[in-house]
């Protein structure tokens, strides 16, 4: 494109010098202007921005392979995302105090691959186990209580479906987190959580809200406009239950922790999961390089004022040797 501007700027000097008078006539009107100089200066712009291009697209050199390995646990949680999971007993509620906590267990970890189970009468997964801890969030920002039709606290499914995400692979880097008030459990979560237990699989619980009970809220635009009511109209009182989430936790050789407000316990039940033996996940061969960008971009700046620096009038010396060849002519 360089190149093309200039021919068509030189054409334009052309045309316009014509109309001064006969071309050769206005050449020796203009003896110190060069011809070969615009030529040298669109050459060197040319080489410069050509340098400065390869400068930013940062030429690298490998310097040596390094190995990097992924080692760590697979965890799973399991959600309850049912509606009792809406009363706010621990605040904002119990599921936005669930979904906070497991937003900084995941900035804790290291290496570990993590998936989540959502459940209520029925369970579902709602991220299949990753690394990729920037999609966790994601899928842990659409939590809520509305994704799951059928209400319930199926922890039994829970526990069975995170034992399926697992895969067929045994071994004693897996463990699961229950999150959920334990109230209302439809089946046999104590006999999901030996079956884990009997494939190397910790499950762990975590009882949200309090043993004493309280009513679920009903917003509609943000503003509360009762309690949750029975078929008879009576308000709904929704209890942890502890019993049932610590023999949970037992059967699956886990630990039990009661959130509070403070602390919701899933940073004492990493401490137990970051005691597992670890896996390897996989090993890769990545290339270390070097950068090369700045000779070239030096390069170019040089070429840049070297540019800048050359006048488009005949150098000295060029006009002594016209001189020169005039007064001794061969």
């Amino acid at each position: 494109m360089l190149v093309l501007l200039f021919i068509w700027m030189q054409l334009w000097k052309t045309r316009a010098l014509k109309k001064f008078g006969d071309t050769e006539i206005v050449n020796q009107l203009i003896t110190e202007a060069s011809n070969v100089k615009p030529v040298l200066k669109i050459i060197i712009l040319s080489v410069a921005f050509l340098f400065l291009i390869i400068g930013i697209v940062n030429p690298q050199v490998g310097s040596k392979l390094e190995e990097v390995k992924r080692e760590g646990a697979d965890i799973i949680i399991a959600l309850d995302v049912s509606n009792s999971m809406k009363a706010e007993d621990i605040a904002p509620n119990r599921l936005e105090k669930a979904k906070q906590a497991i937003q900084k267990l995941i900035d804790r970890l290291q290496g570990d691959r993590i998936g989540m189970i959502v459940f209520a009468g029925q369970a579902y997964v709602q991220l299949p186990i990753t690394t990729d801890y920037a999609a966790a969030k994601l899928f842990l920002g659409n939590i809520d209580t509305d994704i799951v039709p059928t209400q319930g606290t199926a922890i039994g499914s829970a526990i069975d479906l995170a034992i399926e995400s697992f895969g067929s692979e045994d071994g004693k880097n897996k463990a699961i987190i229950i999150i959920s008030d334990g109230e209302n459990h439809e089946d046999d979560a104590v006999k999901a959580a030996q079956a884990a237990a009997e494939k190397g699989i910790t499950v762990h619980t975590i009882g949200m809200g309090s043993p004493l009970g309280v009513p679920i809220p009903i917003y509609k635009n943000k503003v509360q406009i009762g309690y949750k009511k029975d078929k008879e109209g009576n308000t709904v009182i929704t209890k942890l239950n502890e019993q049932a989430l610590q023999e949970i936790a037992s059967g699956g050789n886990g630990t039990y922790v009661h959130a509070s407000n403070s602390d919701i316990g899933l940073n004492a039940i990493l401490d137990e999961v970051k005691k597992l033996e670890k896996k390897q996940f996989e090993s890769k061969l990545f290339t270390d390089y070097d950068d090369k960008f700045y000779y070239f971009i030096a390069i170019a700046l040089l070429l840049f004022v070297s540019e800048l620096l050359i006048s488009e009038r005949k150098s000295k010396w060029f006009a002594q040797l016209n001189l020169f060849n005039e007064t001794h002519p061969s």
